[in-house]
């Protein structure tokens, strides 16, 4: 199951150890992610309580900072490479936030083609950990209309039994 993203806590929320400089905080709901904090050697003269208002201090200021972002997602244009491989990194990139793609069969292996690329599952897997903590949709349309936005609706889908 995927852990549940840190949120400013109280002194009895949370369990806080010490690694050298880094501050251990265990959130007593076991969904809620361990988070290791880099503090340094300040770390060793603070107290729990001090600790814990640095880090709600940081998730506030995270929470600030994200609201004050462009949430508006770039789409690369169709005809334009929506992917690049980086030899340094040995793995393809996507160039934006919205990718289309086909998906095909090709003896019972997936295979992903983006543009003129074909991408095997762990290739296409790599260049998704490029966006490793983000959220992710997926919307699946005919292989013709993948340049075109479509309609969503929000429902169960209608039975197709029959």
């Amino acid at each position: 199951m995927r852990s549940k993203r840190p949120r400013p806590a109280s002194p009895d929320e949370v369990r806080i150890t010490r690694e050298g400089g880094t501050a251990v905080i265990e959130h007593a709901d076991p969904s809620v992610r361990v988070v290791n904090l880099t503090v340094g050697t300040a770390l060793g003269k603070m107290t729990d309580r001090e600790v814990l208002d640095l880090f709600n201090g940081l998730l506030e200021a995270q929470a600030a900072h994200a609201a004050g972002l462009d949430t508006t997602l770039t789409e690369i244009p169709p005809g334009r490479p929506q992917i690049e491989y980086s030899e340094l990194c040995g793995q393809w990139s996507p160039r934006g936030e919205v990718l289309r793609c086909h998906v095909e069969d090709e003896d019972g292996r997936p295979v992903i083609q983006v543009d003129d690329t074909e991408l095997d599952l762990e290739a296409f897997g790599r260049m998704l950990m490029t966006f490793s903590g983000f959220g992710m949709r997926i919307a699946f349309v005919d292989e013709d209309d993948v340049n075109d936005e479509p309609e969503i609706v929000v429902r169960e889908p209608e039975d197709r039994e029959g």
